[in-house]
């Protein structure tokens, strides 16, 4: 990922609250309140913005314009751009960016890093990456991908359809997925490929009508490959270990979304705390109530929480590398209780607003809608709980007499 900036992590975090309070908020306010259209135009406008305040980057490449923090840097600035749901979008910090950034610096080749790598780890494009597929194909058991890769002269030839492809529409490039086939029936296993936005074989059919809309350009999208012909230059890293290259932006792709949603939740608790001691019921102000002060503390205990299983996976991640045991293992601890307390607190803020916590005016009612998702996309908890549940049991096992 390059070289770590020597930047104060703490200081740069300050740094970034402040561009978010007075440079990303009050778009975030128009997006929300006012209905004003997340766009590419939109996105570049406050990536450029981001870059003139010296925040820009903070997953990117030094070698790119990037910050390159490491991840421990990452926890504390990634919180402070993810107080706006759009604040992560700014700093470019947000999916499938995110997670491809690093994959690409771990898996491409030079010639794929000056070509795909540099002009996002920039920001100047988006990318997208086509992994799930409309039953009976992959969803979270990677077993069932169905589409595939076939041996052709001079490279491949794709074919399958896909969804819920984030940012599919208007992306530069698209990272897929494929089972390859070598020809006569042989298998290579999962293969990733890159292929480009103007291939004539890969097509947007569109955008699926998601409850999650507001930071996502190019939305979630259904992705049809017809014999979408890509050459060998093509092939991200090497021929059938898809997955195992799929596991170098896994974890951090996790620790990304629980350090954004962090952010956000935190936000949130501060808006609801802050209203209940200005609105008053029962002749004292609302924060005098009992029952208002236990959801306070609720939120309190929680974020501090998750704030420390964050900081905890980061130093794993630094210190063991993305595709650890240990690391994998913190990132799913991490991504499971981050994504459930997120939805604890943010539920919490919307009941202390009161009938006003319904109402988009104070923007936690948006933040409660986009952030459901949380609990399912990069891993849903349920599957997560199976893997940490399984390493346990391995460790178990590998320690009885």
């Amino acid at each position: 990922m390059g070289t770590v900036n020597a930047a104060d992590p703490v200081e740069l975090a300050a740094r970034t609250a402040r561009f978010v309070r007075e440079t990303v908020i009050p778009v975030e306010r128009e997006i929300i309140v006012e209905h004003r259209p997340v766009t590419d135009e939109l996105r570049l406008e406050l990536v450029g913005a981001a870059r003139a305040a010296g925040v820009f980057g903070p997953l990117s490449p030094v070698e790119y314009g990037g910050l390159g923090l490491d991840f421990r840097g990452q926890a504390h600035v990634l919180a402070a751009a993810g107080e706006s749901l759009v604040g992560p979008l700014a700093l470019h910090c947000w999916a499938p960016d995110d997670g491809n950034i690093h994959l690409l610096a771990e898996a491409a080749t030079p010639e794929q890093r000056e070509r795909y790598l540099a002009p996002l780890a920039r920001g100047e494009v988006r990318s997208a990456i086509a992994m799930t597929e409309p039953a009976p194909g992959t969803g979270s058991d990677p077993s069932m991908l169905r589409t595939t890769a076939t041996r052709v002269a001079g490279g491949w030839s794709i074919s399958g359809a896909k969804h819920l492809t984030t940012g599919a529409d208007g992306a530069a490039f698209t990272i897929v997925v494929a089972r390859t086939e070598a020809g006569g029936g042989t298998l290579f296993g999962p293969t990733m490929f890159l292929v480009d936005a103007d291939n004539p074989g890969m097509r947007v059919v569109r955008r699926m009508p998601t409850l999650d809309f507001t930071s996502a350009p190019g939305g979630h999208c259904e992705v049809v490959f017809d014999d979408c012909r890509v050459p060998d230059s093509a092939v991200l890293g090497q021929v059938g270990l898809g997955l195992e290259h799929a596991q170098a932006r896994l974890a951090p792709s996790r620790l990304t979304f629980a350090m954004n949603w962090l952010g956000l939740a935190n936000r949130a608790h501060g808006l609801s705390a802050a209203y209940i001691t200005g609105r008053q019921s029962f002749g004292v102000p609302i924060a005098e109530h009992g029952l208002a002060q236990g959801l306070v503390a609720d939120n309190e205990i929680d974020l501090a929480a998750a704030r420390a299983l964050v900081h905890a996976t980061a130093a794993t991640l630094d210190e063991q590398g993305a595709t650890s045991s240990a690391a994998r293992h913190g990132a799913a601890i991490t991504k499971t209780f981050v994504s459930e307390a997120v939805w604890r607190v943010l539920d919490r803020s919307v009941q202390l607003f009161g009938g006003l916590g319904v109402c988009e005016d104070h923007l936690v009612a948006r933040f409660l809608v986009e952030a459901r998702a949380f609990r399912i996309y990069e891993g849903p908890s349920e599957v997560l709980r199976v893997s940490v549940a399984r390493r346990v049991f391995r460790r178990v096992t590998s320690t009885r007499p």
